[in-house]
């Protein structure tokens, strides 16, 4: 039975799956965020917070673990010395998920993966507002300007060829 036994499978199977969650918090640890589909950020933010919970215990034991996890020692490291110190106080959540829109190629939902406190990185994606009268109104200014820049141009022209005579 597979009572209390949560993952997202993602597609892919469970060495390659590790493997990529390890890399991708990693890199959330080395880099302060990642930018990734939203089913992945849910599942790599998981491992994220228990490495959190792992470098706050502080002791050899866990470090151990943490490194069997991510398997990157400057990962740990920076886990462990420099990363904790903004999470002692907090008793969990120590990432965000930020969704930013949709991936041009297959329409897969993007999100910015960071730790809590890393505010100045993202903001999530506008909706499309513009009406129909706004966008003709822009093309509409934009054919006016367009005669005046031709004029100016042929006015250039014709300076150039008066001063060659």
């Amino acid at each position: 039975m597979r009572h209390r036994k949560f993952t997202f499978k993602i597609g892919r199977t469970s060495a390659h799956r590790t493997a990529m969650l390890a890399n991708m918090v990693s890199s959330l640890i080395k880099l302060g965020d990642i930018r990734t589909t939203v089913v992945k950020a849910k599942q790599a933010s998981r491992l994220a917070d228990k490495m959190i919970t792992y470098a706050k215990k502080g002791d050899v034991h866990h470090r151990q673990l943490a490194l069997s996890k991510l398997r990157d020692k400057e990962a740990v490291k920076i886990l462990f010395d420099e990363l904790v110190k903004k999470y002692t106080d907090r008793k969990g959540g120590y990432t965000r998920v930020i969704r930013i829109g949709q991936r041009l190629g297959d329409a897969a939902e993007i999100c910015i993966l960071q730790f809590v406190g890393e505010e100045d990185a993202a903001k999530p994606a506008k909706k499309k507002s513009a009406s129909k009268k706004e966008k003709s109104e822009k093309k509409d200014e934009k054919k006016k300007a367009e005669p005046k820049a031709e004029k100016k141009a042929e006015a250039k022209k014709e300076e150039k060829a008066e001063e060659k005579k």
